[in-house]
């Protein structure tokens, strides 16, 4: 990203997102991102999405591997995956992002539209992936956000930039792999199917070979291609989806700790708080209390039916589909 893009996102997005944590946009599938003090590596599940730090920095880690997004490197989800991530932030130079979710229609139109040549390039999915900015990408980017400052602009433009940002990314130096994802390449679309019955039914009993008979696949073979796709078993990763989700039943819902277990498919309250507290670092009540606090609910331009909601980045986790299915 070159200085006087950064200079003018940056800009943009001090008045777009004046909050700390998430601020929606005018624009479906846009959310912006703001921290102004470091936040250590807490756990972390996106949709599939294209996260663009404009200032500040950000770091994944998934198994023994690590991610760094930010002025430099955008990052690219391809399926929700479940992850630790910290951010360098503070007062003076405040983290700025914006959240982009990956429309799989509007993916799976460009992968029709794209020429043999480009397809001939798909290699080894990558469900995650940082991906060095281009000019082309935060240019893009630019247009977008200036859009999103005025209404009619986001409704008539911003599709149309959105999907310019997607094109930018599957043509971009990690294009083949994430390509490869979002068609569903090989044993990576049986994983897919696998993945949706999860995001779809977590609160339901499953297991290993339920989910291996949903993807087609014997149980030694889905195991292992399961965890080439998303470096985590398929118990631990229903595990973490339901951990997720019961910290959004309780923190935007409402609800009990002992009714959010119960949701999210626990049949025991105190597995639930014992699991819960080794992966959050807090009980279920401390960690509401503290997301509650945390929370609030302010207008954002350009109107009051576009909510700032000051919650963690990667506090969420959304339902989504495959391309194709």
């Amino acid at each position: 990203m070159n200085n006087e893009h950064q200079h003018r996102l940056v800009a943009l997005l001090n008045g777009l997102a004046p909050f700390e944590g998430y601020t929606l946009s005018a624009l479906e599938g846009v959310r912006f991102m703001r921290a102004n003090h470091p936040l250590p590596r807490i756990p972390v599940m996106y949709e599939p999405s294209i996260v663009i730090v404009c200032q500040g920095r950000k770091r994944g880690y998934l198994a023994d591997a690590s991610y760094v997004y930010d002025a430099s490197h955008y990052l690219v989800l391809s399926v929700p995956l479940p992850f630790e991530s910290e951010t360098d932030a503070s007062e003076e130079e405040p983290m700025l992002a914006v959240a982009l979710r990956i429309d799989l229609t509007v993916a799976a139109e460009l992968v029709l539209a794209l020429s043999t040549s480009r397809k001939d390039q798909m290699v080894a999915p990558a469900g995650i992936c940082s991906t060095p900015m281009s000019d082309d990408m935060s240019d893009a980017l630019l247009r977008l956000l200036t859009a999103l400052t005025v209404p009619d602009d986001a409704a008539i433009l911003g599709p149309a930039i959105m999907k310019e940002l997607l094109y930018r990314v599957l043509t971009g130096p990690q294009g083949g792999a994430v390509l490869a994802s979002l068609t569903q390449h090989g044993q990576f679309g049986k994983i897919g199917k696998a993945l949706r019955k999860i995001h779809e039914q977590y609160g339901s009993g499953m297991d290993v070979g339920t989910l291996a008979s949903e993807a087609g696949m014997s149980v030694a073979a889905f195991h292992a291609n399961f965890k080439a796709v998303t470096h985590t078993t398929p118990m631990q990763y229903l595990k973490s989806t339901r951990l997720h989700k019961a910290r959004l039943l309780m923190v935007q819902d409402g609800v009990s700790a002992a009714t959010a277990s119960s949701l999210v498919g626990y049949e025991s309250s105190s597995q639930f708080s014992r699991e819960f507290k080794r992966f959050f670092g807090r009980t279920p009540v401390q960690e509401a209390v503290e997301m509650r606090s945390a929370l609030m609910l302010m207008p954002a331009e350009p109107g009051p039916e576009y909510a700032m909601q000051g919650l963690r980045p990667g506090f969420e986790i959304q339902p989504y589909a495959m391309a194709g299915s």
